[in-house]
């Protein structure tokens, strides 16, 4: 259009181009900073266009289940074809995304609702380990296929582990038969370092443990573990863990005692499995005894007290006394600063061990016991090299405090001493030992003028 004069008319309109620059900050009051969060201005109708890449695909699980279900029905009960047919899959399937609907498939057979139940109406194969022969050689075949499966894609290890902990969870909702198989899988896969041990944990769930379902599910487990590899590596694998000192835990809290946990274990066929709770309970049982002893120590308790609770802790855990009195001796060393000059340090050992002859007195009344304590003293005044000089002043000491008698250092003597120190205190004792024999022959003799 054009005006009066004949010239165009302007545009009220800012041009495009001008449009797109900022305008410089206006004295108004308003801060700058103010300006510089308002909006960009656009060009009016202009349409973005977003990238594939950042488009977000929705989550399909049961369009990813129908795509794995397919291919195991094709390749049958063929566990190699099985383990081919998954490695070659995981390139053109999402398995870090659905890593949990390809375990559900490949142990129940389809995806798992909340208590371990399977879906009526989705589709499920019988290519799996709930639908296979319920024998340890079949399971062991699987675990071959999970754990190619895991080597080839490293990162489904963590989801794969999750999975069992779940599945653990859910036991209450398979049938016997599905705990045996999956307790038997369980096992081969910690036997070969697949799982690691700290899965166990939802073995400890109230509910499993309360209706038995635990206990029963750790015989089967523990069978196939220890029949791949022995106790002494199961043991190593749950200390790693700290597990060594929970597997009690499998039984309610009235039952968890170590005669209630041997004899169920024995009787399903686990006598080694027994017994390594019963040593791990007594391993524990001294370590609380010794902590306990030097609290009542360190608290001035008299001798009489602390003998009563020793004795009792003695029979409670079947502890023997040359055991006892090796923790005596500690707990009575532990007590004290030692003077770190070598010319000392004999004069405060002797004031201090005379203190509490009594207490050590009261658990060497056999010979086993004597001879455990000389034992005892020798590898300390050798670990403690302040004490080496001290070693004869110790032994004459107990001696004379009826704490150890003639024929157990006469035995420790001649050849039941160990090699630590042996010359240097074998020197010390020379003399005191031909007094100890002189002394011996004139009993004899007299005791046979008598006669």
């Amino acid at each position: 259009m054009y005006g009066a004069t004949g010239a165009p008319a302007q545009s009220a309109s800012v041009p495009v181009v001008r449009s797109l620059r900022r305008p410089p900050p206006q004295a108004t009051g308003v801060s700058f900073m103010n300006n510089q969060k308002q909006q960009k201005p656009t060009l009016s109708g202009q349409r973005f266009k977003t990238r594939k890449r950042d488009e977000k695909e929705r989550f399909d699980p049961t369009q990813f289940q129908d795509c794995i279900i397919q291919g195991l029905t094709e390749t049958g009960t063929d566990l190699e074809a099985v383990a081919k047919f998954l490695d070659a899959s995981g390139a053109k399937l999402d398995y870090r995304r659905y890593a949990e609907t390809l375990f559900d498939i490949l142990v129940a057979g389809g995806m798992l609702a909340p208590g371990g139940t399977l879906a009526d109406d989705m589709m499920r194969t019988d290519v799996c380990v709930f639908a296979a022969q319920e024998d340890l050689e079949t399971m062991q075949a699987f675990a071959q296929v999970f754990n190619k499966l895991i080597r080839r894609y490293k990162y489904l290890e963590k989801g794969f582990e999750d999975e069992v902990k779940k599945l653990l969870l859910f036991l209450k909702g398979f049938s016997e038969s599905e705990r045996n198989k999956l307790a038997m899988l369980t096992g081969v896969l910690l036997a070969n370092g697949t799982l690691n041990a700290s899965i166990l944990n939802s073995l400890y769930n109230e509910n499993l443990v309360k209706e038995g379902v635990s206990a029963a599910f750790a015989v089967k487990l523990f069978k196939s573990w220890i029949n791949e590899k022995d106790i002494n590596a199961v043991a190593a694998s749950l200390r790693k863990v700290s597990m060594d000192n929970r597997l009690m835990e499998l039984f309610p809290a009235n039952k968890q005692s170590v005669e209630h946990f041997t004899k169920y274990f024995t009787e399903a066929g686990l006598k080694e499995l027994s017994e390594y709770v019963r040593n791990q309970q007594t391993i524990g049982a001294r370590k609380e005894l010794q902590k306990e002893l030097q609290e009542q120590m360190s608290r001035g308790d008299p001798f009489k007290d602390i003998i009563l609770y020793v004795k009792e802790e003695m029979k409670k855990n079947n502890i023997p006394e040359p055991v006892v009195i090796g923790i005596v001796w500690s707990s009575v060393m532990s007590t004290v600063e030692w003077n770190k000059k070598e010319e000392l340090v004999a004069e405060q050992a002797i004031k201090h061990l005379k203190q509490y002859s009594p207490l050590l007195a009261a658990f060497t009344t056999q010979g086993q016991s004597e001879l455990t304590l000389l034992l005892k003293i020798q590898e300390y005044c050798y670990d403690n090299i302040h004490f080496m000089k001290a070693f004869q002043k110790i032994v004459v000491l107990f001696y004379k405090a009826e704490v150890l008698s003639e024929e157990p250092i006469l035995k420790w003597y001649k050849d039941a001493h160990v090699a630590k120190g042996k010359s240097v205190f074998l020197e010390q004792m020379k003399k005191f030992v031909e007094w100890l024999k002189n002394a011996e022959e004139e009993s004899e003799s007299e005791a046979e003028e008598g006669d």
